[in-house]
């Protein structure tokens, strides 16, 4: 009886573990996890701007933006692959500009061309 509870509690803890594990890689600073994707072209204490350049073909690896808004430069087709495993395509044009809320995904470049984008990262007012 001793050795089962001891068996189960070893498991349990490993499973806490793998689901600790996951929620922190998932949720990491793009900057950090994917510099060749990422350049920080400037931060402060309500924005971070990032500068975005995927060659073609290219995919980034798991990571998070907070609240954002994305000017892309270059017309692109891309597919973002969130960690649930859906997907979302865009097809974008120089120029487009949207508002992004928080979100952790993996983009990947559809295209045969560059892709280049500028992401602001919004950051919380301060109080």
């Amino acid at each position: 009886m001793r050795l089962a509870s001891s068996l189960l509690s070893a498991v349990v803890s490993v499973a806490l573990l793998c689901v600790c594990f996951t929620a922190i890689l998932s949720a990491q600073d793009a900057a950090k996890v994917d510099a060749k994707h990422y350049t920080v072209l400037s931060e402060n204490d309500q924005v971070r701007i990032l500068k975005v350049h995927y060659g073609p073909h290219e995919k980034s690896v798991m990571h998070s933006h907070p609240n954002a808004v994305a000017v892309f430069l270059t017309s692109s087709k891309a597919r973002f692959t969130f960690p649930d495993g859906k997907t979302l395509d865009a097809n974008v044009k120089a120029g487009d500009a949207t508002y992004t809320p928080a979100a952790t995904h993996l983009p990947e470049n559809l295209g045969d061309e560059g892709m280049d984008v500028i992401v602001v990262e919004l950051k919380g007012a301060k109080k």
